[in-house]
């Protein structure tokens, strides 16, 4: 199997890893450089257990062949801020924890660009990420709660 030196910058620090060339990006996050809180789901991009930032923008890591992360900046949940989990936990985001990544992920991601909030709604956002537990009424609030303490900190 072909391997190469696969470099980027992972939640602030930058990682270079022997990487086999046909690796998918979720596999190297979690087996190659120790990111294990991204998670595989479906592998097809339908659940958005495995989202992640790439260079900010969001993206499913089971799509993303592992060579198009060279050079570039991802952030996975790992590195998310302590009191935005508080927000989540407190609300009762999460429940068995399968789909919490890509959830905790695409929160962070929105909270970035709260103008799509207003645009698409809450609700149909969320919906590119599959909870089997919730119902998604613990991850709404929990979302709605996390946009305002950042309205709250925008204005201060």
């Amino acid at each position: 199997m072909d391997k190469f030196d696969l470099s980027l910058t992972l939640n602030g620090k930058s990682e270079t890893r022997r990487v086999a060339l046909d690796a998918r990006l979720l596999d190297v996050l979690r087996y190659d450089f120790g990111s294990p809180g991204t998670k595989e789901g479906c592998g097809e991009g339908e659940c958005g257990a495995c989202c992640v930032l790439l260079d900010g923008v969001l993206v499913n890591s089971c799509l993303v062949p592992a060579f198009q992360a060279a050079g570039r900046r991802i952030e996975t949940v790992e590195s998310t801020p302590p009191d935005l989990l508080q927000t989540l936990n407190a609300t009762g985001t999460s429940q068995c924890g399968a789909c919490t990544p890509g959830v905790v992920m695409s929160i962070r991601w929105l909270l970035q660009h709260p103008e799509i909030a207003e645009s698409v709604g809450l609700r149909a956002f969320m919906s590119g990420n599959l909870c089997r537990c919730t119902g998604y009424d613990g991850i709404i609030a929990g979302l709605e709660q996390a946009l305002q303490s950042n309205a709250k900190k925008a204005e201060t």
